[in-house]
């Protein structure tokens, strides 16, 4: 097949065997233009890329041959050792960063394979903190921290825990959307401050044979904001003892978090919701749930500081309202566009 070339006109191939442009990923990112306003795609070919990423350019979009045999892959962690002797901390620990507004991902596997977070500390799969990004059909594979959905909080709990990329930028309102993703981890492994909605998605719990065997979500979404994390009909699957994972924990006072129409399976705790050892955040926390199904889905013994939503109140949450805002952005709309020019592209 021919592809077309050209930044911002054509394609962009990634293949290790050397049959594209470019032999790897961020090669590929570093040759497009610091200033681009045009959509770039870059179609990688099937493989395992074992390197860092780091995405800051708008208008980006990553396709992969096979969401499970393309494989963008790393293995930091927070406890890791720099040359000084500093230990990398949780948020230099990612193995790709997203800068970049606009960018969009699908059919790739996004993973940390620092390993257990018992070992290794926090390693994040992805730190994304850019506004319209969407993933389709990706998978986030790691233990503690997998997928970080920025911005960072405002203040850091622990002076000296947020450095990293981000660590002193302005902190902004990012939307994100995940369509058919699968997100794997353990202990928090998505947390953040973005309003991010995950539309079909399963979300695996991995079995750490401990009391408590993670907490799904760890929010930091701040006050004002009306959204933080929205999960539509999506499925919750864990393979470890019945009713020992949280659906989440509030990393910072106003986390807010909306499960609508999901399935979950019986690892998630009859309680439901954590709150992290501060009782004040009960007064504060916004856990939401409507219409759980499932094993783990009965929510007559949830935390009473979390609600069940009303059928009226339930219907808000749908991905246009949650995430159109201002400039009324549309997730699926843009899908849609996009995957017509990359269709079209593919058989130039």
């Amino acid at each position: 097949m021919n592809y077309a070339k050209g930044r911002g006109k054509g394609m962009l191939v990634v293949a290790k065997d050397g049959s594209g442009d470019f032999t790897n990923v961020q090669d590929a990112i570093n040759s497009i233009d610091d200033n681009n306003k045009e959509r770039v795609f870059i179609y990688i070919k099937k493989g395992i890329y074992k390197q860092k990423l780091y995405i800051e350019k708008p208008f980006v979009t990553l396709i992969g041959e096979d969401p499970e045999n393309t494989v963008l892959t790393f293995d930091d962690g927070a406890n890791k050792l720099l040359e000084n002797g500093e230990k990398m901390g949780t948020f230099r620990s990612y193995s790709t960063f997203i800068g970049g507004d606009g960018f969009i991902a699908e059919n790739i596997t996004f993973e940390n394979s620092a390993g257990s977070g018992k070992i290794a500390g926090q390693a994040l799969a992805a730190y994304v903190d850019a506004d319209r990004v969407i993933f389709k059909n990706c998978r986030f594979l790691g233990h503690q921290d997998t997928l970080f959905t920025g911005p960072l909080p405002h203040e850091t709990n622990i002076p000296g825990s947020f450095k990293g990329p981000r660590e002193y930028a302005e902190r902004r309102h990012v939307r994100q959307y995940y369509e058919n993703c699968t997100i794997v981890g353990d202990v928090d492994f998505i947390f953040g401050s973005a309003t991010a909605v995950f539309n079909k998605c399963e979300i695996v719990s991995l079995d750490r044979q401990s009391e408590v065997n993670g907490y799904i979500t760890a929010a930091s979404t701040p006050k004002e904001q009306e959204y933080g994390y929205v999960f539509l009909n999506c499925r919750l699957m864990g393979d470890m003892e019945p009713r020992t994972v949280y659906l989440g924990r509030p990393w910072r006072d106003y986390a807010n978090v909306a499960f609508i129409n999901c399935w979950m399976d019986k690892h998630i705790k009859e309680e439901g919701w954590h709150n992290w050892n501060r009782e004040e955040r009960e007064k504060t926390a916004r856990y939401f749930e409507y219409n759980s199904m499932g094993p783990g889905g009965i929510t007559g013994k949830r935390v009473k500081w979390s609600r069940i939503l009303t059928p009226e109140e339930a219907k808000k949450y749908t991905i246009e309202n949650v995430l159109a805002e201002n400039d009324g952005w549309n997730p699926l709309e843009e899908l849609n566009e996009i995957e017509k020019v990359f269709s079209n592209r593919l058989t130039k």
